[in-house]
This record gives structure tokens, sequence and C-alpha cells, in this order.
């Protein structure tokens, strides 16, 4: 039986580093079976918007965006905070594929399934 594994991702360009590694992770989780959630979140809830990362590259690993596109296509959940994404005034109509805008009820509810948690 698989189990739930969710990375909290509270970095953007803010700290690439940070965003990368938490997609590492997160693809590492989904590879091997893990029902994988990342919530974007703070600073985070910027890679949710259609173009913010196509610039990150950190040295040493593939860019951001591929390990995003990666996530997704490997049946990874992205989930982006509700009021972060809000308080940054970023457009629903701007979210990238596989993106979806949850509130903290969702979150609770996931890790209160017994999910692994991480927080970059």
């Amino acid at each position: 039986m698989a189990g739930k594994f969710l990375v909290s991702l509270t970095s953007g360009k803010n700290d690439t580093d940070k965003a990368t590694v938490g997609f590492v992770v997160a693809n590492a989780a989904v590879a091997s079976g893990q029902e994988t959630v990342i919530f974007l979140n703070i600073e985070g809830a910027y890679l949710a918007s259609k173009g913010y990362a196509e610039d990150i590259h950190e040295e040493g690993f593939a860019p951001l965006k591929q390990l995003m596109d990666q996530f997704v296509e490997a049946g990874g959940i992205l989930w982006v905070c509700s009021p972060c994404f809000k308080k940054r005034g970023l457009e629903e109509e701007n979210l990238i594929e596989g993106a979806l805008i949850v509130g903290g009820a969702k979150l609770v509810e996931f890790l209160s399934q017994g999910a692994a948690s991480i927080t970059y």
C-alpha cells in the first residue's frame, strides 16, 4: 500500500535552492509510489503562476520548470494555498497546469491521513 507524502514549499525566487530541492524530493516520493502532494505556500505560491519558474535553474539540478512538469506528469498533486495566492494578487487564469487552489482544511485532511511531511 502506498503511503502519503507532503512537501510544503514556502520558497520561490527568494530561495531558488529550496524551491528546486523541494521538487527534487517530491519527484523521488512520487516515483517511489507515494501519494505525493506539494503545497505551495507563502513565497512558494508564486510558483503556481505561468512563466514564474521558467528562468530558475540551480547548478547541479534540472531546471525547476522541468522538475515541476515531471512531478505533475508522474501523478503528483499540486496544491496552492488560497490565502497566500490571494495575498500576492495572483490570478487564477494564470495558474500552471495541474495546480489547484485549496484552503487549509484540505491540507489538514491530507495530513490527518498519516502523511509524512517536509518543508522547504
